[in-house]
């Protein structure tokens, strides 16, 4: 065993220790049936409480608490030899005091951004951070937008075959019903990227690649079982900026945790200046 392995479990079972999980420290309950022991801890059926629902048959309630037993059994012996290995030099109460002071100050960062964050991000202030910050936003492969209906061998192609070239607005509708009603699968919306090793994967293999897909707009293909339509509106290579509607969703995403980050900052430091003014800080120099 490694003592980063012994680290990990000390400081996981301590917390949970810490936190009450686990406990003997009441005494039993006269008549209260004992299920186990493990050196100096025991496990008690008071203990169960919650671990059997309602309703269960007496088989399958047995069942559920003999896993129970097992598992803490389990636990006991992995608690009581990490106990025994901790590091000499390791100090698990400074370990347990500082993992909970970052969690109550962490729950408390949450609060503070809950009722004071201002959570909208404007379309103006989006495009700003898009054209200021596009070095931010390269892509790492070809993205498109792209319209496919997979239809299997045995539907009508005829009533498809005229939608699907009609330049009618709305025929595009229609298009939709057919494929609800007929299609395998279909993607219709006009507006949504899809990253290019996506869609290719939905057609037979070579029919796009990155060396093609600027090219071959559009197609009709077969195989045995399914017949396929396809259609590229646009397409971006890798390693190219990102349209803005692409990392519309993770520019906001950057912009409100600049926005938190700055919340916090500005709240921290008020209050240390208010209580510097009151007097309850001193630095001694």
């Amino acid at each position: 065993m490694t003592r980063s392995f012994f680290l990990f479990v000390s400081v996981l079972f301590s917390l949970l220790y810490a936190f009450g999980c686990g406990s003997n420290a009441d005494a039993p309950a006269e008549g209260d049936k004992l299920l186990a022991t493990v050196y100096n801890k025991n496990l008690y059926a008071s203990q169960l409480d919650g671990v059997v629902p309602e309703g269960v048959g007496a088989a399958d309630s047995a069942l559920m608490v003999s896993a129970y037993t097992q598992r803490w059994v389990y636990d006991q012996l992995l608690m009581y030899e990490a106990e025994r290995n901790i590091p000499k030099d390791l100090n698990i109460d400074q370990l347990v005091r500082d993992y909970r002071a970052s969690l109550v100050r962490f729950n408390f960062e949450q609060q503070i951004i809950a009722e004071k964050l201002d959570s909208t991000v404007s379309e103006a202030e989006l495009k700003a951070f898009y054209e200021n910050n596009k070095d931010q936003f390269q892509l790492e492969s070809t993205i498109l937008k792209f319209l496919f209906i997979k239809l299997p061998g045995d539907a009508p192609q005829t009533e498809l075959n005229k939608l699907w070239y009609s330049k009618k607005s709305a025929d595009e509708a229609k298009t939709a019903t057919f494929a609800k009603q007929w299609a395998t699968m279909a993607l219709l919306d006009r507006e949504k990227w899809y990253k290019l090793e996506e869609v290719a994967a939905l057609l037979p293999k070579g029919t796009l690649t990155s060396d093609n897909v600027g090219s071959r707009r559009e197609g009709t293909l077969s195989d045995d079982d399914y017949r396929y339509y396809y259609r590229v509106l646009e397409s971006v290579k890798g390693k190219e900026t990102a349209p803005f509607d692409y990392v519309r969703e993770q520019a906001s995403k950057v912009i409100l945790h600049k926005r938190k980050q700055q919340l916090l900052e500005k709240w921290k430091e008020e209050l240390y200046q208010k209580e510097l003014r009151r007097e309850n800080i001193k630095i001694m120099q």
